[in-house]
């Protein structure tokens, strides 16, 4: 028994020894094949021009990114002068940018449709073809038609062949849009847009106002793409112009366009390489088309002030055409990272193996030889069906006989 515990022990010393001072290495068999072996090398150059073009210069693999978390803030100015039906106005920007908070989403009128005087009272319904009646019977009290512009009396005004309703009176005409476009003016507007943005995970703090941009610069500068790419201040009608419209068509039934601020910043260069990059998108439509393509055409909505004259409550409508400017900041910055750098590797030698597996099916599979590199690749041996776990050898059996007689 002492012999049988010292030999486990001998064997399972001899099995961690062999474990920990021991290197296994899977034997290689060099093949002179021209075919093969050109098939090979041009894999591999393939698998390495995919790592170092695609993997680590196009889409930086060795750095590691961040996502910009940004603001906006807005400023327009400009002054427009109207006569319309001899009265005379001056429009500043309080009067015509909605909302007044200078946020990255606001509109620009640029024309208007005034509808004075409004009380609520009972009048004929606009004469536009949508709501016409013929007697008392096309007029059901208490209802309303979707094309309508409020509650029906029951009465059928036969001046106008329309009902009558219970509205704000007047009822606004809104079917000739001014031409030209009262605030054509507004082409000539400026605005000034200040972004601020933060990498959280590099501490990167960046604004628009970039080196060489100071109060110098903005109070002469203008925004061009080829002169002057840095400059925060925009001239309205570039920006309709960069975008691919028309200001004057535009003007006149209201769209909306998206300016989108870029930061593409690769933190491994010097800071102030990482600048803005402004881009200009007609959300209005396709340029190319024409308006009569479209089923709805351009951007408006109403908005009413109300006042007390003889008190009685009053209200003067306007239903405002606009440019929709929506400000939208991407920002993405790359820094080197010796974890993503490490992985990309790793994952790029991983892939040279299948050169490895593309020539092994052709060599064993498609070349006239294919056997006989089978026989140096393989080694083939028989398993015994019974192996035993410790053999003692006959020296062992017969001192054990003798230590122990029957």
């Amino acid at each position: 028994m002492c012999i049988l515990s010292s030999k486990m022990k001998s064997y399972i010393t001899e099995a961690l020894s062999n474990f920990f001072f021991e290197y296994e290495t899977p034997r290689q068999v060099l093949v002179r094949n021209r075919r093969v072996g050109v098939v090979c090398r041009l894999i591999q150059l393939g698998v390495l021009a995919y790592i170092i073009g695609w993997v680590f210069i196009y889409e930086k693999g060795y750095q590691t990114t961040d996502i910009a978390i940004g603001s906006v803030f807005t400023k327009m100015k400009g002054v427009a002068y109207t006569e319309i039906s001899g009265e005379q106005r001056v429009w500043d920007v309080s009067d015509f940018v909605y909302p007044d908070q200078g946020g990255e989403s606001f509109v620009i009128m640029t024309n208007f449709i005034i509808t004075n005087g409004q009380t609520q009272s009972t009048c004929p319904e606009l004469s536009d073809g949508k709501n016409t009646c013929s007697s008392d019977a096309d007029c059901k009290k208490g209802q309303f038609k979707r094309t309508g512009n409020g509650h029906m009396t029951g009465k059928c005004v036969n001046t106008t062949n329309t009902c009558e309703i219970m509205s704000w009176c007047p009822v606004e005409d809104d079917r000739k849009i001014p031409n030209p476009p009262h605030l054509s003016v507004a082409e000539n507007f400026t605005l000034f847009i200040k972004n601020s943005i933060t990498f959280p995970a590099f501490g990167v703090v960046r604004t628009n106002l970039v080196e060489g941009v100071d109060q110098n610069y903005i109070k002469k500068c203008l925004y061009d793409p080829d002169e002057h790419p840095l400059c925060p201040i925009f001239r309205l009608g570039d920006i309709v112009s960069l975008s691919g419209f028309n200001f004057s068509q535009m003007a006149g039934v209201g769209g909306a366009i998206g300016i989108l601020i870029e930061w593409e910043c690769n933190l491994d260069l010097r800071l102030q390489r990482c600048i803005p990059k402004y881009g200009f998108h007609g959300l209005y439509g396709n340029a190319k088309e024409g308006e009569s393509s479209q089923a709805s055409v351009g951007y408006n909505f109403r908005t009413a002030k109300y006042y007390m004259e003889d008190k009685v409550e009053k209200r003067t409508l306007m239903k405002i055409f606009g440019i929709r400017i929506d400000i939208v900041v991407h920002g993405l910055a790359r820094k080197f990272d010796i974890i993503p750098t490490l992985t990309a590797i790793g994952s790029g030698v991983g892939i040279f193996g299948v050169a490895t597996v593309v020539c092994d099916l052709v060599l064993l599979n498609l070349v006239p030889k294919k056997d006989f590199y089978k026989n140096m690749k393989f080694k083939y041996t028989a398993i015994q069906d019974e192996v035993p776990v410790i053999q003692l050898d006959k020296e062992d059996q017969e001192k054990s006989q003798t230590e122990n007689p029957k």
